[in-house]
């Protein structure tokens, strides 16, 4: 066996094939075909003179040099990708923030308020990590999140931002085209769009939980429509296609601005120990980049 090391796009496929033990998923998660996730793992048992799996026609599994070596790269990988986000943030210096935030926060919450914050800190810029997955400060090169959860993140601090109260929504198309819509039952003649998930075993507000709120026992469910986030229920309002359960701080700029109409004054409130979260390192409790995005973020 020579001296010579796998490289690390290597490495990482094998990092990822190990730990799915499936080369389908590992190609799946690093761009390859199945086949080239193959090749390469060879091309590593070749250069390192290991069996690293053993394989049968229906399952792969790590031989002990196989899990040594995955235990090591796995370590290996992750200490260079935290370096790799230190030498990110020292490069950018105090000039810049970065933000990890959900889409439907960033589109209907913060992004119409950028222009206050670039007012207020005119020496300061945002860029944005936009997804709904919960960051590593560390590996991720991420300064601050907002997130949506009870706030309980180890090592970090969390400041509660805003409760969240979810409320039927429509298009005002949908009223002026002569929909009488007087009281909840009046409800039922339409299509109700709502979010089906849940939360850390929290169920998210729906409408049986609204209907219930408004008085209403016997509201049969079966043809409500349930779709896979926020959205996507208020974009099919917006485009006319029924009634939405809707959350009200997120829909601010949509009422504001005329796009949607809100029904009745009766909301569902979550559970309070959720809401809207600003999360940041407690290392970074001092650093006035994240200082001043959370004096904006809380006035």
């Amino acid at each position: 066996m020579n001296g010579m090391l796998p490289g690390t796009r290597a490495l990482r496929t094998f990092e990822a094939a190990a730990r799915h033990l499936n080369f389908t998923r590992a190609a799946e998660e690093v761009g390859l075909t199945p086949a080239a996730v193959s090749y390469q793992i060879k091309e590593i048992e070749d250069q390192l003179g290991v069996t690293l799996f053993t394989r049968t026609s229906r399952s792969i599994r790590l031989t002990p040099a196989g899990t040594v070596l995955y235990e090591a790269t796995a370590d290996a990988l992750d200490i260079l990708r935290r370096g790799a986000s230190r030498a990110r943030r020292m490069a950018r210096g105090a000039t810049q923030l970065r933000v990890s935030l959900s889409a439907m926060f960033a589109s209907n919450w913060l992004f119409p308020r950028l222009p206050q914050f670039r007012a207020a800190n005119p020496g300061l810029e945002l860029t944005f990590d936009v997804s709904d997955e919960v960051r590593d400060f560390d590996a991720d090169d991420i300064d601050v999140a907002i997130r949506f959860g009870t706030g309980r993140y180890e090592g970090a601090r969390s400041e509660r931002l805003f409760d969240t109260v979810v409320v039927p929504v429509c298009s005002p198309r949908l009223i002026e085209a002569g929909s009488s819509i007087k009281a909840p039952r009046d409800l039922f003649r339409h299509t109700l769009c709502y979010v089906d998930c849940k939360i850390d075993g929290m169920v998210w507000p729906n409408w049986r939980m609204w209907m219930a709120a408004a008085g209403i026992e016997d509201f049969d469910d079966s043809r409500c429509v349930a779709l896979p986030d926020s959205s996507h229920v208020v974009q099919a309002v917006i485009n006319g296609a029924g009634v939405g359960l809707a959350e009200l701080a997120m829909v601010a700029s949509d009422l504001s601005q005329g796009r949607l109409v809100r029904l009745f004054d009766i909301g569902v409130r979550v559970p309070e120990e959720y809401g809207y979260y600003l999360v940041y390192p407690e290392a970074s409790s001092q650093d006035s980049r994240v200082l001043a995005f959370r004096q904006w973020m809380l006035g």
